[in-house]
């Protein structure tokens, strides 16, 4: 039986955490991560992985919190205008709202201070609770009910390592590690102080992909793991707390190792996979409608896999009309199809919207 107690220590831990095994999945991890840094800069817009990407990561993450919603009404939704198809679907959108404030942040700063955390946590919960100051949190088993895990109660002793976190991760002269170990490692951390009231879990992976930026290991915040961690669930909680009741590090470490490279690999599959496509909207559109095209056009085509004229109107600074003529005229091309949705007309790319759906061909 797990036990529920468990004394957190600062950081760095002091036991050998990068043995043998570590080492060798650690050349796997960062290859992958590379390619994926490498080819996501052949997407001509950075907004369209970011917008598009974000939302597959908050979908998943949610998920794992079961907040469940459809690709559909994700992308269906617009939180500009704070329209949503469903409660699900504005919980996914303020996570990716969250994720992009975050990587605005630390992509400015450098770092990744804890008030950066204290927003993040902010945008997704949309409230300003902030660190937890009233004890009664404790982490129970969904199934049974059973206690298995009691996070530090004291505001002062959150606090305290909440510090001493935000010190791990940006000084790296504290542990002489490589950065993906020490992501795990922090990761793990952050889960065990489970410092806020709500949105832990959410708030820590969007921490695992801001580490990731601010060791420039990424450019851009792509590498959605929590589709991983969905498929692998059982396995991600029993090895957090496996750390917990028996100090063992090299399993947890592997683990999100495993994460990072499969995630990167599948991630990297679809990048290419949306060049392609935009390639082949880009040669038609070019070809059969040269007055037509543009490279606003193509953006606004594959940053919304639903995109609509208010869409087209706000993306390319054009007329009602004239967003509405240019969506037309690619339905024709039977390149969009036009699906109604109550009042609203909706435009579905939808050979993108079914490689957002699957993940990879």
């Amino acid at each position: 039986m797990a036990t529920p107690s468990y004394t957190i220590m600062p950081l760095p831990p002091t036991q050998a955490v990068e043995t043998t095994a570590v080492l060798k999945r650690l050349a796997e991890a960062h290859r992958y991560l590379a390619e994926l840094k490498g080819v996501a800069v052949t997407i001509p817009n950075e907004r369209i992985l970011v917008d598009t990407l974000s939302l597959q990561e908050a979908k998943d993450s949610s998920a794992i919190e079961n907040i469940i919603t459809t690709h559909d009404e994700v992308y269906r939704s617009d939180y500009l205008a704070m329209a949503f198809a469903s409660p699900a679907a504005k919980e996914v959108h303020r996570y990716a709202q969250a994720l992009k404030l975050g990587f605005d942040e630390v992509r400015n700063a450098g770092g990744i201070g804890l008030n950066t955390i204290l927003r993040v946590q902010a945008a997704l919960e949309a409230n300003g609770a902030g660190l937890r100051k009233l004890p009664g949190t404790v982490l129970k088993n969904d199934r049974t009910g059973e206690v298995v895990y009691t996070p530090p109660q004291d505001h002062a002793t959150i606090v305290e390592l909440m510090n001493n976190l935000e010190a791990f991760l940006n000084n790296d002269q504290l542990l002489d590690v490589d950065p993906l170990v020490k992501m795990a490692i922090a990761h793990h951390q952050f889960e065990s102080i489970h410092p806020f009231y709500d949105g832990n879990g959410r708030t820590g992976r969007i921490l695992n992909i801001l580490y990731l930026v601010r060791c420039g290991l990424l450019d851009l915040p792509i590498l959605y793991m929590s589709r991983f961690i969905i498929r692998n669930k059982t396995e991600y909680y029993r090895l957090l707390q496996s750390v917990r009741t028996d100090g063992n590090w090299e399993p947890w470490v592997l683990y999100m190792l495993e994460a990072i490279a499969r995630t990167a690999q599948q991630t990297i599959a679809l990048v290419k996979d949306i060049r392609a496509l935009m390639q082949q909207y880009k040669q038609r559109i070019r070809t059969e409608q040269p007055r037509l095209y543009s490279q606003d056009l193509l953006n606004n085509l594959f940053r919304h896999p639903y995109t609509k004229i208010d869409f087209m109107m706000r993306d390319m600074e054009v007329t009602r009309l004239t967003a509405t003529r240019y969506l037309n005229v690619l339905v024709d091309m039977k390149l969009l199809q036009k699906v109604k949705v109550g009042r609203t007309n909706f435009y579905v790319n939808e050979p993108l919207f079914e490689l957002l759906r699957k993940g990879s061909p």
